[in-house]
């Protein structure tokens, strides 16, 4: 973190002294600027926000596209966005959105109600562009603007998400021009919310400076930059180091670790993802073509139940997340307790292998049973590598499934490959999750026959690849359910469907562990405002709420401003990695590099 500080001497003697942090000025950064370090260890897919469905990618465009409506920080309701009013007909098939005037790109273009026009009537009509979010647009007739301030959306039936449409708003002047829907967008992006990227470096660095026009006002820094390391461990280190400011998913021994660092501050709030195994039940494209290259025994329901029974949701809630979890029920997660359906998931082994037996999967004599064509069950799991959950709870997953007879063999791949392969259906068993919404409707989506891929593997994202007509019917109710305690039963159904299905075993959801230096910022905002977290909210308030705070001797952790502090006389020592030297007004500044910063390890 670069860091300015004004001192001023007993003799009169004034010097600014910049105080650099190993690895932090980046290309295109001036010294003296604010700058928020965030740490990842997550690969980006896509800046393109049609397509995009990573933590990283969505928390992007959280940051970079206003919304329609976003979701307030306190407590989770639907509050104003690009939209600052809205009202709907009678019948509820008839919204008419107020879009806010004033709003700049940061083109300095004006936003106006032909914006998200485009952008939804764009994702109606391109399946390409329906790839992250169609799930939303579905039942829609038209969207137009009958003038500048005016977005009205008319509905073939009623919807209950229309005031938690979770989809970026993307300028007409720039995507009007684009061609191929799959192609990564020019830097830097042409945004309108709070900060806007830069420049990208894959699997090194994102860079976003604060966007001054922003409606809300301007960030209180100048930029905020998201820096890749291969694990947790080096992000962890990253952080006492000071090399960055702001990090998530830790796992618990560091963060148990961390609670004796003065100059750190840990949070923790209840999980909204929900983490899973996926298990390959045919995949197929939307018109019904198999797809990948799963093992076909896993067709069967009463092996993918026996699968489920075999793995112990409590086992990786204690060992692996340290307790800092909870255990598998309902495929909606708790920290949304309204939609969560509470019926714990199974663990029976006993039950698992008579299950089994009855369904004539014969053991080999090396233990491993047989399919139905008297292949050895051998399956593969796939996980991401340097990921805590996927690496520790393979190993337990190995043992599980060896009880009952399967043999399974963990390959640990990059993230990108685990996309990759989970949306074209070239896998047995996988790792899995999903950050869920307030409103449960677009993970709900996932599990639809309308949100296969196409036969290339492309235009949608399934999560498990169930095709199943009683879900559909359930999902199109609850959708159309304005009637909030009759959604709610509905909700819970389709999660009993889920499980009676076994396309997915639920292994728990983790909270997030996250901490950040507080001898450099003040408290942020975390969403909801009791218990919850900082990084990957449903919004951007997190990293907007970032203020400069004070070190712990009492200076302006980031500077640029005036005040702050008061080192008083000769100043020489090594302060985060530079060296400072003041002797009589006179500044010899040399800046040392450690070995093994973020720059020099990527």
């Amino acid at each position: 973190m670069l860091v300015r500080r004004r001192l001023a001497g007993a003799a009169g003697v004034i010097a600014l002294v910049a105080v650099i942090a190993p690895g932090v000025a980046g290309a295109g950064q001036a010294q003296g600027e604010k700058v928020l370090r965030a740490g990842v260890t997550q690969d980006l897919d896509s800046l393109n926000p049609f397509i995009t469905i990573t933590r990283v990618g969505t928390d992007l465009t959280r940051l970079t596209y206003e919304y329609l409506t976003t979701y307030d920080p306190k407590d989770y309701r639907p509050v104003p966005g690009l939209a600052e009013s809205w009202s709907t007909s009678d019948d509820k098939l008839t919204w008419t959105f107020k879009i806010r005037s004033g709003a700049k790109w940061s083109d300095g273009q004006p936003v106006t109600a032909a914006d998200p026009a485009f952008t939804l009537t764009k994702m109606m009509t391109d399946p390409v562009a329906a790839t992250a979010n169609g799930s939303f647009v579905q039942g829609w007739e038209s969207v137009t603007a009958p003038d500048p301030q005016t977005l009205v959306i008319k509905t073939t039936q009623p919807r209950s998400t229309m005031l938690a449409l979770d989809i970026p708003i993307v300028p007409k002047h720039v995507w009007e021009k684009v061609t191929d829907f799959k192609a990564e967008p020019p830097l830097p992006l042409v945004g309108s919310g709070p900060f806007i990227v830069q420049d990208y470096k894959a699997s090194q660095f994102i860079k976003l400076k604060a966007n001054k026009d922003y409606w809300r006002g301007a960030p209180k820094i100048d930029a905020l930059d998201f820096v890749y390391y291969k694990n947790v461990d080096a992000e962890v280190q990253a952080l006492k180091n000071g090399d960055i400011d702001l990090m998530s998913r830790l796992v618990p021994a560091q963060y148990d670790a961390l609670k004796n660092d003065p100059n750190v501050k840990l949070n923790t709030g209840a999980g909204r993802r929900l983490n899973e195994i996926l298990i390959n039940p045919g995949a197929a494209a939307k018109d019904g073509s198999p797809i990948g290259d799963g093992n076909p025994a896993l067709k069967d329901i009463q092996l993918r139940k026996a699968i489920a029974l075999a793995v112990d949701s409590k086992t990786i809630v204690d060992k692996v997340w340290g307790g800092y979890a909870v255990e598998a029920a309902g495929y909606i997660p708790p920290g949304f307790s309204e939609f969560h359906w509470p019926q714990k998931q199974k663990f029976d082994p006993a039950a698992a292998n008579q299950m089994l037996d009855a369904a004539g999967y014969a053991k080999g004599p090396d233990g491993v049973r047989v399919d139905k064509t008297g292949k050895p069950l051998r399956l593969r799991l796939l996980g991401h590598a340097g990921t805590n959950l996927d690496e520790q709870s393979s190993k337990y997953i190995v043992n599980w499934l060896k009880d009952i007879g399967i043999a399974v063999e963990p390959q640990m791949v990059s993230d990108q490959k685990v996309n990759d392969a989970t949306t074209g259906g070239n896998f047995d068993l996988a790792f899995s999750g999903w950050s869920a919404n307030p409103d449960p409707d677009y993970v709900l989506s996932l599990q639809t026959c309308g949100n296969r891929p196409n036969a290339d593997g492309k235009g949608a994202t399934p999560d498990s690849f169930l095709c199943d007509p009683e879900y559909d019917a359930l999902y199109a109710q609850q959708v159309a359910e304005t009637d909030r305690a009759k959604r709610v039963e509905i909700v819970k159904k389709m999660q009993q469907v889920l499980a009676d299905r076994a396309t997915l075993v639920l292994l728990g959801y983790d909270n997030p562990l996250e901490a950040y230096r507080a001898d450099r910022w003040a408290p942020f905002q975390t969403q909801p405002a009791d218990g919850g977290v900082i990084m990957n909210q449903q919004g951007y308030w997190g990293y907007y709420s970032a203020t400069p705070g004070k070190s712990t001797n009492g200076a302006a952790a980031s500077t640029g401003e005036d005040g702050g502090g008061g080192n008083t006389g000769l100043v020489l020592g090594l302060v985060g990695g530079g060296v400072v030297v003041l002797i009589a007004g006179a500044l010899v500044f040399a800046r040392l590099r450690r070995r093994g910063s973020a720059d020099e390890r990527e």
